[in-house]
């Protein structure tokens, strides 16, 4: 299914080489540093972005807005700290690599917020 973006070189980016990349610490594990953060699949394909956490360091779940268009229709999942890999590209930015697919995210129960 196509998401409109066109899914071309924006999204698969096989020049990132997450081995060469700054694992973060676990202070780094909060909000402020995560929020934002690209997640690439175990393809190197971007799957998401971090919306939200709940908790923070490695037992914190991590919201994941999955699919949509720009932030519009995006599905939100809730994974575990434990199945994401942060760190910082030669640049600073911060990201996540897995091995959920894009496809395994999509398929998870959508997360709602308990107010």
């Amino acid at each position: 299914m196509q998401n409109g973006r066109g899914e071309t070189a924006r999204q698969t980016n096989p020049t990132l080489d997450h081995d060469q990349h700054e694992p973060l610490t676990e202070a780094e594990l909060v909000p402020g540093v995560l929020e934002g953060a690209t997640i690439y699949g175990a393809d190197n394909q971007e799957i998401g972005k971090v919306s939200h956490l709940h908790g923070a360091g490695p037992a914190a779940q991590v919201i994941v807005d999955v699919g949509g268009f720009l932030g519009i229709g995006a599905k939100p999942v809730a994974v575990g700290m434990a199945s994401l890999d942060f760190m910082r590209d030669e640049a600073g930015r911060v990201h996540a690599v897995t091995l959920w697919t894009k496809r395994d995210l999509e398929q998870m129960p959508e997360h709602h917020h308990h107010h």
